[in-house]
């Protein structure tokens, strides 16, 4: 029996001709809508989706299958990339050279791919992000992943179809041993939609499925205690919640933040450095490091001094601190909040079943889906062999029944002008065996050769009904198939230089947002000046000569105080609420500034009471137009948005008029009044305020 093939659908093109080529009228809405959906299937089916049973998007096996044929298997010799992507274009792609010869390179980066599918022989590109070499230089083969994807591929595993001009056919989809779509990832966008895979370890996939095999009632829970997130060929930390890596692969849509993997290495008398041995998955090294140089130079991570790269085979960052006095972890945080040191990797599971319907899917859907192709893939190869049997046996029992009559067949041949009707007559014996019978050579005819056939006969007979065997039982088919997922398995084990997990998991350490935020400020002292309507800047330094300000036509000034460029500066406005400005975002000195007004939300009919640098501990004592007040932590005013927090309630007609640091006691001259400060009510702020 031979491939199966797909036939041809007609192309149902109406180009608005009639048949003898005449203009026909036709509708623009219908006809765009008609085109545009065929684009759009087009996009999504044949070049955006990977197939779920194979991992592969279409030019990525046309790739792999035209390497197959040019028998590129990984112990033959390497061929130039331009044969590899001239076979492509010419019989199944016909695409740019450009296109093809991007995604052949794909396939053998070990940084791009977690489990490469071609061996890569010259310039193929680096981590930097510096580009491979023209596809002339370059030579490829296959890997033995690339091998497990084809494995059985002759042996009618799959359908196969017309390529794009009917000349060549095609494989409609690979047997795919290896669970690629998972372990290597894919990404695209179609019309519409999208597909995002992060690349995950095969071993432990291969456990998920083996664990599916035996329990098909298995949780997507209890398969993320197998699988517990994406296993970067480039390494890395994944600093995500377990809850929020369940959720992902119980939707199918998610994300995993993953980190920069880091060491402090110790130079010596008290000084030292940091090390990044491993970057998270997509991240072009070189862009990564200029993106450090600059914030260096623009002063905006105070507490790095400068960055080398000393990297050769392995990546090796050095990060080089402003003084021995700072925190590690801290100056960390700081640059995985500015960098790429920290980058998400979303999960978009948008695959194609079966080669036709697009959708999402969760981990277990497209576990099973290749657990289901694997069956497909066992089921068809085992009747491929039966039937290649069934034709020997045919052929050997005939020759059988010539060793049993020898001399009246060598008569039938020596004396009849037609051997074979004759011979088909006197021994009841098939076409074929006639045949077999007639072809065969004298030198077959001694006794020795008539034990081997009928020793061949005798293990085909066995082989045969162990076939029958297993196409008749469903749990001899499994047991197959969980075999041959198990050899996989053993295969990229973790103990395995490519099975080993590469990417780890971790809690992101927890760090006051507040320090964080101080981290990245270079601390400079400033003089902060308000006018009296209301606009703000900042001057540098602190011994400014104030008199010499100037303002609007006017306007005046109004306060000045020193601060530094970490500090917040809390505005208390006559509505009685508190709004947090950060003093490094506020206007320089040159000009008039801005107006507070724009830094925060303020209403319209309030002013600016009062601006003063906010210092945690201190409590304050608010009072009104009426004399009604309180006291407060100064702690519980601080806002954490534009529209500050109303800190003091003031009723029609009257306005907040006092903000002052709650002093040991109060007195008056003369009429004198001596109050406590303990005699004061003291407020309390609700957390939601």
């Amino acid at each position: 029996m031979g491939k199966r093939v797909i036939p041809p659908s007609g192309d149902g093109d109406d180009d608005g001709t009639g048949p003898g080529g005449e203009v026909l009228p036709v509708n623009l809405r219908e006809a765009l809508e008609e085109r545009y959906l065929a684009y759009a299937l087009s996009t999504i089916m044949s070049r955006s989706l990977p197939d779920v049973r194979d991992g592969l998007k279409p030019v990525h096996r046309r790739l792999v299958y035209a390497m197959h044929q040019l028998r590129l298997d990984p112990a033959a010799g390497f061929k130039k990339c331009a044969r590899v992507v001239g076979d492509v274009i010419g019989k199944y792609h016909p695409h740019g050279d450009v296109a093809v010869y991007d995604a052949l390179v794909r396939l053998a980066q070990d940084f791009a791919a977690r489990y490469p599918l071609v061996e890569g022989q010259g310039n193929f590109g680096n981590i930097d992000g510096d580009n491979p070499a023209a596809m002339r230089y370059t030579e490829a083969r296959l890997t033995d992943v690339a091998v497990l994807i084809l494995e059985g591929l002759d042996e009618d595993a799959v359908d196969f179809r017309p390529n794009y001009d009917g000349s060549e056919e095609e494989p409609a989809v690979l047997p795919g041993a290896f669970p690629n779509l998972l372990a290597n990832g894919s990404s695209g966008i179609a019309v519409g939609m999208a597909t995002s895979i992060p690349p995950h370890n095969a071993h432990e996939v291969c456990q998920a499925a083996l664990k599916l095999i035996d329990a098909p009632e298995t949780t997507v829970e209890e398969l993320v205690e197998i699988v517990p997130g994406p296993d970067f060929p480039t390494g890395g930390i994944i600093v995500e919640t377990k809850s929020s890596i369940l959720e992902s692969y119980r939707t199918g849509r998610g994300g995993f933040r993953v980190r920069a993997r880091w060491a402090v290495e110790d130079l010596g008398r008290g000084t030292w450095h940091v090390v990044v041995t491993e970057i998270p998955y997509q991240v072009a090294k070189s862009r990564l490091i200029e993106k450090l140089a600059d914030l260096i130079n623009d002063k905006k991570v105070p507490l790095l001094e400068d960055v080398r790269d000393e990297s050769t085979q392995d990546v090796r960052i050095v990060l080089v601190p402003k003084s021995r006095n700072v925190d590690p972890a801290l100056m960390m945080e700081s640059l995985f909040k500015l960098t790429e040191l920290e980058s998400r990797i979303s999960l978009n599971m948008n695959v194609l079943s079966k080669g036709t319907v697009p959708g999402v899917l969760v981990l277990k859907d497209v576990i099973v889906q290749w657990l289901d192709h694997q069956k497909d893939v066992l089921v068809r190869r085992s009747q491929h062999r039966l039937e290649q049997i069934e034709r020997r046996l045919e052929i050997l029992g005939g020759l059988l029944v010539a060793y049993l009559n020898l001399d009246e067949v060598i008569h039938i041949i020596r004396t009849e002008d037609e051997p074979k009707p004759v011979l088909m007559e006197r021994f009841s014996i098939t076409d074929v065996q006639a045949q077999a019978i007639l072809d065969m050579r004298l030198k077959n005819l001694r006794k020795l050769e008539e034990f081997e056939i009928r020793k061949e006969f005798d293990e085909l007979s066995k082989e045969a009904e162990q076939i029958r065997a297993l196409l008749g039982s469903d749990a001899k088919q499994w047991k197959v198939v969980s075999m041959a997922i198990r050899r996989v398995a053993a295969k990229y084990g973790p103990e395995t230089p490519l099975g080993r997990r590469r990417s780890t998991f971790a809690d992101a350490p927890e760090h006051d947002q507040a320090e964080i935020m101080e981290a990245m400020i270079e601390r400079e002292p400033i003089t902060v000046v308000v006018s009296d309507k209301g606009w703000v800047r900042t001057l540098k330094g602190h011994g400014n000569d104030l008199a010499r300000l100037e303002f609007k036509q006017g306007d005046k000034l109004r306060i000045a105080f020193k601060a530094e460029t970490t500090d917040k500066l809390l505005v208390f406005s006559t509505g009685g609420r508190i709004f947090t400005l950060e003093a490094s975002k506020l206007p320089g000195g040159r000009g008039h500034g801005e107006p507070i007004r724009l830094q925060c939300d303020m209403d319209q009919d309030q002013d600016v009471l009062d601006v003063f640098v906010h210092v945690p501990g201190r409590r304050l004592l608010l009072i009104s137009k009426q004399g009604k007040g309180f006291v407060v932590a100064e702690s519980e005013v601080v806002a954490q948005t534009r529209k500050g927090k109303q800190v003091l309630n003031v009723a029609t007609g009257d306005e907040a008029r006092l903000c002052v640091e709650v002093p040991e006691g109060a007195t008056q001259d003369r009429k004198s009044t001596r109050l406590n400060s303990s005699h004061i009510p003291l407020s309390r702020m609700p957390s939601s305020a």
